[in-house]
């Protein structure tokens, strides 16, 4: 099965940026739509953003529009979700999905997750 690995959390101040990377593994990353999410304690985990099969379609939650942009790189088998203007509320673990219908629809058992990693925004 694919596996999906993502990297680039860590702390950050209010304002500044970090750049997430999910790498995959297994073969035909290029068929697979591919999405983050993230959760914070107490939270539901929540959508933030979307890509197509190609960097041609992307979608991006209202909350996090403007300030993070997704894109991929199929010949690196990698999605990355740039952060910039970070905000206390981004804080969240964060996880790379992708959906093997290539819809974006995330939903089991067409989709994999990957184990998650930390962002925390704090002064």
């Amino acid at each position: 099965q694919v596996q999906l690995v993502e990297s680039g959390g860590g702390s950050v101040q209010p304002g500044g940026s970090l750049r997430l990377s999910c790498a995959a593994s297994g073969g035909g990353f290029s068929r697979y739509a591919m999405g983050w999410f993230r959760q914070a304690p107490g939270n539901e985990r929540e959508f933030v953003a979307a890509i197509g099969r190609d960097d041609t379609s992307t979608f991006v939650a209202a909350s996090v529009r403007g300030r993070f942009t997704i894109s991929r790189d199929n010949a690196k088998n990698t999605m990355y979700l740039q952060m910039t203007s970070l905000k206390p509320e981004d804080t969240a673990v964060y996880y790379c999905a992708g959906d093997r219908t290539g819809r974006a629809t995330f939903l089991a058992p067409n989709v994999y997750w990957g184990q998650g990693t930390q962002v925390t925004v704090s002064s």
